[in-house]
């Protein structure tokens, strides 16, 4: 009898565990290393063969490091995951194993800022030329793509204003012309949308978010198939990457409870937008959830369900009235990063990013984080913050 494949709320709690190995122990110590001491020479030789597949030095990680890599694989359907420093070390890192001189690539123009800054200075400073392209150009990517053109890369929702991609057609088009396709999955984290299973080379996740998920540790993942681990692992250990084993220790306790955790996020974000979509003062939700959204067909097709993050479009307003909102709130933190217990507002600037998909909208663009504290607090603290925000009109 063939057994039933676990479900993921399940493969949350054993995944990457083994006590046994552990005198018993249900968490995975923290193991701190930099010398790893061989017992023969043949030990030593054999290390020297494949430094990849064993534990040799603290760099190339430790048990620690390799229980969270094996959970994180596992939940996302990957064949392999290597933990990173920071969700931006796994894009670059990712990058830079599949882009040289003289190569193209082609960038989502909704990308996360920082990514964006990469291309335009790190990598251009490479030779690595890069188009940025429309997130709902859908199988039109095709005509973009060029014969030195080695990577495709996605974020779906993307940053800010939460476009959702048709990631299986980019994906099937890059496939035909022999690209590499990335795709930043943050958002949805392995439990509302698996890359790989859509076509998706490689999926990238600045853990710091929601898999952390208490505000405390950087971490970045790179999941993807055996076919392209060397290359990634070769280059990313050769740029000299290493993440913490302490910080490895938070992702993985974090990844345990993250089931929980997005249920409540998700919930609370969706009813704050509902609510939010009432108000006098907003003009629009972007939430991807939300019919109507961009993209909301593919996000109903492909998604299992959505997180804590989404924007809104506040009224003009002057910059003092602004400040009077934001500056009293009391459960809403002005701070960047997301994914944590704590719920965060903070204003943003699309149009600053853009150039595919220019952002023209009039108004004060605001991105929410939905916490785990109570819902109907978080609205009255945003009710007070909007009577703040028509008293000083």
């Amino acid at each position: 009898m063939t057994e039933r494949p676990l479900k993921d709320e399940t493969l949350l709690g054993h995944a990457g565990n083994a006590p046994q190995a552990n005198f018993g122990i249900v968490n995975p110590p923290v193991y701190h290393a930099s010398t790893i001491l061989f017992p023969t020479l043949a030990a030593l030789e054999t290390m020297n063969r494949d430094k990849i597949a064993n534990i040799t030095y603290g760099r190339y990680g430790t048990p620690t490091t390799f229980a969270l890599e094996q959970a994180a694989a596992a939940i996302e359907g990957a064949d392999k995951a290597i933990a990173m420093p920071s969700g931006l070390a796994a894009i670059a890192g990712a990058l830079l194993s599949f882009l040289k001189a003289g190569d193209h690539l082609l960038m989502v123009d909704t990308v996360y800022a920082p990514v964006r800054t990469l291309c335009d200075h790190t990598l251009r400073g490479l030779g690595v030329e890069t188009t940025y392209y429309d997130p709902l150009i859908g199988r039109g990517i095709a005509a973009l793509i060029r014969s030195n053109t080695r990577v495709v890369y996605l974020e779906s929702p993307g940053s800010l204003t939460f476009e959702i991609q048709d990631a299986p057609a980019i994906a099937e088009a890059a496939r035909q012309a022999g690209c590499v396709t990335m795709m930043d999955n943050t958002w949805a984290t392995p439990l509302y949308f698996k890359p790989l299973a859509h076509g998706i080379d490689i999926s990238l996740h600045a853990a710091t978010k929601y898999i952390v998920g208490h505000a405390d540790a950087m971490m970045g993942l790179i999941l993807c198939r055996s076919a392209h681990y060397r290359q990634l692992k070769t280059v990313v250990h050769g740029l000299g990457y290493c993440a913490a084993p302490d910080d490895c220790y938070l992702a993985l306790r974090g990844l345990r409870s993250l089931g929980a955790r997005l249920t409540r996020h998700g919930q609370t974000a969706l009813e704050l937008a509902r609510w939010l979509a009432g108000r006098p003062e907003v003009i629009r939700v972007l939430h991807p959830a939300l019919p109507g959204h961009p993209g909301h067909d593919l996000w109903r097709r492909d998604f299992t369900g959505a997180s804590g993050l989404f924007s809104f479009l506040l009224r003009p307003c002057t910059g003092e009235a602004l400040a009077a909102m934001l500056d009293g709130m009391k459960l809403f933190g002005m701070g960047f990063s997301w994914g944590g217990y704590e719920s965060l507002l903070l204003p943003v600037r699309p149009q600053a990013v853009r150039s595919a998909r220019p952002w023209s909208a009039e108004g004060t663009l605001l991105r929410l984080h939905a916490g785990l504290e109570d819902p109907g607090d978080l609205k009255s603290d945003l009710e007070a913050g909007f009577a703040r925000l028509r008293a000083a009109a």
